[in-house]
C-alpha cells in the first residue's frame, strides 16, 4: 500500500496535457510501446505542446449562442481564415467603387452646392458657377498629383496622419488624423443624406421620412462592410459604373442638344430662390460658393489611406485608381456644370428636387428610362459614397490603435477580416449626426471639407520637409509639386474655414483640439501601462510568493459554499471564512450551524444592523489587509442557473462584490461557480 502512494502522488502532480500516453504490451515478453492519444473532438490540431485551433472551436454552444451565430453568418457571412486576407485585397476595378466613390459621387451635388450660395445674390450670379467649377478642378488636379507622391512615399498606408507625424511631429499627426476621422464621419452622413435627396427628387412623398430612411441605409452599409472589403467592392461595383455610364450618356446627349441649338423646355424648381436675390454679390459670397463647391474634393484622400487594401503592386494600383478617380470626377463635374449654366437650371430652395434631377429632366425628359436610370444610379452611388468612410475610418483607426493612440479594439479584425469596431462606431456616429441635422445636405455641407483640407495641407507640407531632408533623386521636382499643393490646399482651407465658420464650421474647429487631446491622453495611458508592466533584465525570472491570506465570504452553508471552501483550502493554509449577518439572532444561528459542520476553518461573523452586505464585507477585507502584508485572495462561491433567464431571479451578490473588488490593490478575486448539475466534489474525477 505504501509503495503505491508515491506513484499515486506522482500521477496527481503530473501537469495536465492534451495528449495522453498509453503504454501497451508488445508481442514479445518485455516489449512495450507507447501510444500517444491526441485530443479528439476538442477542435485543436497538433501535437507536442503546439496546437492550432480549427473552425470547430468557434462553434457556439447553447440555444442563444447558436442562434446568434446563425444570424451573424446570415448577415455577415462565413468566418474567414487569416490566410484569406490576401484574397480580400482589391484591384483597380473594385478599388474605384470602394475608395473613389465618395469623390466621384460628389459630382452629383457639388455644382448644386455652389449654385445655392450664388443664388442668394440672384439668378444672375449663377454665371459664376462655371469659373468656380474650373477652379475646383484645378485644385483637384494639384491634390491628385500631390497625393500620388504620398502613395509612393508611404505605400503602407496611413496617408496624411503618417506623413504629418513623421515630418512635423506627433501633435501634427494627431491633428491630421482627427481631421480625417471627422471627415470620414461627415462623409457617411452627407453622402447618405444626398442619396436620400436624390431618391426624393422623383419620389417627393418620402421627403418627410428622409432621416429614418437614412438611418436604415447607414445600417445596411455597415452590415455590407462587416462582410469584408472585397465582397463590399463586388457588390458596390455595378452601381458605381452604372452612374458613370448613365451620367456620361446624359451629358453627351445634353452637349449634342446644346451644340445643334435644340434647347428643350427647362425644368423649373418646385420652390425657386428669389430672382432678385437677398444679398449683394461680394467677394466673400463668391469665396463661400467656391468653398461649397469644394465638397467635390472630398474622398480623394481615401486612396492614399487605403493603399494596403490593394493587390500587389499596391502603390501602382493605388496611383492608377487615384488618377482615374480625378479624371472621372472632373469630366462629370464640368459637364454637369456647363449644361446647368447653359440651360439655365436653378437650384430648389427647399432641397426637394436636385439640380441633377432637373438637368436630367430637361435633357431627356421626365418619362425617359434614362432619367430613372440616372436618378436611381445617382442615389445608389451617393449611398455607396458613404462606403468610402466605412473603408477609410476603420483602417485609419486601426493604424492609430497600433500606434496606441486609440483603444486596441480598433485594431482587431472580425470574422470577415474587417475592422468591426471601427465600422460599428462609425455607423453610430454618422447616424447621430444625420439625425441631429435632420438629414439636410445643405445643413451638413458647411461642416464638410475643413477636415480633408487640413489633412491635405499637413501632408503636403510634411512631404516638402521630407524631400528637403532626404534629397533623393528627383527631389527638386517633388518638392515643387508638394510646395504648390501646400499653398493651394492651405489657401482653400483658410477660405473654407472663414466663409463657413458661422454656418457650422466652428463646431469642427472646436472639436479638433478635443479629439487630439483625447488621442494623446489614450497614448499616455498605454505608455504608463507599458512602463508599469515591462520586465527589466534583472526580473527575467518568476518571483516566489508566500501563501496568500484567503477570505471566503459565506452567506449560507450549502453545496456552493462547501465547494468554495474546499477550493480555498487547496490554495493556502491561511484561510478564514466570514459571514455577514443582518441580525443578532441570525448570527447566533449561523454560528451553531457552522459548529455542527465540524470544519477546522476559522469563522468570523460580522453583524450588519443597517442591512447592508457589501459595505461591512469590504471594511472587513480592509481590516484584514491592514493587519497582514500578504496579498488578499477573496474566494467567491457563485451559483450558476441552468437557463440564462433564471439569472435574473438571483441577487447576484458575488457579481456585485467582484465589481467592488475589481480596482482594489493587493487583492486577488477567485470565482468558484457552482452549476446545478455539479456534484460539489473537487477531487480527481473517476476514471
Amino acid at each position: 500500500m505504501s509503495g503505491e502512494e508515491p506513484q499515486q502522488q506522482q500521477e496527481d502532480e503530473t501537469p495536465p496535457s492534451l495528449e495522453r500516453r498509453v503504454t501497451r504490451a508488445g508481442r514479445h515478453v518485455g516489449d512495450r510501446y507507447v501510444r500517444i492519444v491526441r485530443p479528439i473532438g476538442s477542435g485543436l490540431r497538433g501535437h507536442g505542446g503546439r496546437y492550432v485551433a480549427t473552425e470547430q472551436t468557434m462553434a457556439a454552444t447553447g440555444t442563444v449562442g447558436r442562434a446568434w451565430q446563425g444570424l451573424s453568418a446570415f448577415l455577415i457571412g462565413k468566418r474567414l481564415h487569416s490566410d484569406a486576407e490576401a484574397d480580400e485585397r482589391i484591384g483597380v476595378e473594385t478599388g474605384l467603387p470602394i475608395l473613389a466613390s465618395d469623390n466621384i459621387s460628389s459630382s452629383a451635388y457639388a455644382t448644386e452646392e455652389a449654385m445655392r450660395i450664388l443664388a442668394i445674390a440672384g439668378t444672375g450670379a449663377l454665371v459664376l458657377t462655371m469659373p468656380i467649377a474650373l477652379a475646383v478642378v484645378f485644385v483637384l488636379a494639384i491634390v491628385v498629383l500631390s497625393e500620388s507622391r504620398v502613395i509612393r512615399a508611404y505605400p503602407n498606408g496611413g496617408g496624411s496622419y503618417l506623413v504629418a507625424r513623421e515630418n512635423h511631429g506627433v501633435i501634427a499627426g494627431l491633428v491630421a488624423a482627427s481631421a480625417l476621422l471627422i471627415d470620414y464621419v461627415l462623409t457617411v452622413s452627407v453622402s447618405t443624406a444626398a442619396g436620400v435627396a436624390a431618391i426624393s427628387s422623383f419620389a417627393p412623398e418620402i421627403h418627410p421620412y428622409r432621416v429614418p430612411i437614412g438611418l436604415a441605409l447607414i445600417a445596411l452599409l455597415a452590415i455590407g462592410n462587416l462582410r469584408g472589403v472585397r465582397e463590399a467592392g463586388v457588390a458596390f461595383a455595378a452601381p458605381t459604373y452604372a452612374y458613370i455610364i448613365g451620367m456620361g450618356a446624359m451629358i453627351l446627349i445634353g452637349l449634342g442638344r446644346w451644340y445643334v441649338g435644340v434647347v428643350p423646355p427647362i425644368a423649373q424648381p418646385p420652390h425657386p430662390f428669389d430672382p432678385a436675390g437677398t444679398a449683394p454679390l461680394t467677394i466673400l459670397l463668391v469665396l463661400r460658393a467656391f468653398a461649397s463647391g469644394s465638397v467635390g474634393l472630398t474622398g480623394s484622400e481615401a486612396v492614399a489611406n487605403g493603399v494596403p487594401s490593394f493587390k500587389k503592386p499596391e502603390a501602382r494600383n493605388a496611383v492608377i485608381t487615384l488618377v482615374l478617380m480625378g479624371s472621372i470626377f472632373a469630366t462629370l463635374f464640368l459637364g454637369l456644370t456647363f449644361l446647368a449654366t447653359q440651360f439655365g437650371i436653378r437650384p430648389d430652395a427647399d432641397e426637394i428636387e436636385t439640380v441633377n434631377s432637373m438637368l436630367t429632366r430637361t435633357v431627356v425628359g421626365a418619362t425617359s428610362p434614362l432619367y430613372f436610370i440616372v436618378q436611381f444610379s445617382t442615389a445608389i452611388i451617393l449611398l455607396l459614397a458613404a462606403n468610402t468612410g466605412f473603408t477609410g475610418f476603420p483602417r485609419l483607426a486601426s493604424v492609430l490603435a497600433n500606434d496606441r493612440f486609440m483603444p486596441r479594439h480598433f485594431a482587431d479584425m472580425g470574422s470577415r477580416l474587417a475592422f468591426n469596431t471601427g465600422i460599428v462606431v462609425l455607423g453610430i456616429l454618422a447616424a447621430i449626426i444625420l439625425t441631429a441635422f435632420g438629414g439636410s445636405v445643405n445643413a451638413l455641407v458647411p461642416l464638410y471639407t475643413i477636415g480633408v483640407f487640413l489633412a491635405f495641407t499637413l501632408s503636403q507640407s510634411g512631404l516638402v520637409r521630407r524631400w528637403w531632408r532626404l534629397r533623393n533623386p528627383g527631389w527638386r521636382v517633388s518638392i515643387l509639386i508638394n510646395a504648390i499643393g501646400t499653398v493651394v490646399t492651405g489657401t482653400v482651407l483658410v477660405v473654407v474655414a472663414v466663409t463657413k465658420f458661422q454656418l457650422g464650421a466652428w463646431m469642427v474647429l472646436l472639436l479638433l483640439p478635443l479629439i487630439v487631446a483625447l488621442l494623446y491622453s489614450i497614448n499616455r495611458h498605454y505608455t504608463n501601462v507599458q512602463d508599469a508592466l515591462v520586465i527589466s533584465g534583472g526580473e527575467q525570472r518568476l518571483p516566489t510568493l508566500g501563501a496568500p491570506v484567503v477570505i471566503v465570504p459565506v452567506a449560507r452553508i450549502d453545496r456552493a459554499a462547501m465547494q468554495a471552501l474546499a477550493f480555498a483550502r487547496s490554495v493556502s493554509p491561511n484561510l478564514k471564512a466570514v459571514h455577514i449577518s443582518l441580525s443578532t439572532e441570525g448570527a447566533a444561528d449561523f454560528q451553531r450551524r457552522w459548529e455542527r459542520l465540524g470544519s477546522d476553518i476559522p469563522l468570523d461573523i460580522v453583524e450588519s444592523p443597517f442591512r447592508s452586505l457589501l459595505a461591512p464585507l469590504l471594511k472587513y477585507i480592509d481590516a484584514i489587509d491592514k493587519s497582514d502584508d500578504r496579498p488578499i485572495t477573496v474566494v467567491l462561491s457563485e451559483f450558476v442557473p441552468r437557463h440564462w433567464w433564471e439569472w435574473f431571479l438571483h441577487s447576484q451578490t458575488a457579481m456585485r462584490l467582484k465589481a467592488s473588488l475589481l480596482f482594489r490593490p493587493n487583492t486577488i478575486v477567485i470565482d468558484v461557480p457552482y452549476h446545478s448539475h455539479d456534484t460539489g466534489d473537487l477531487g480527481p474525477r473517476p476514471g
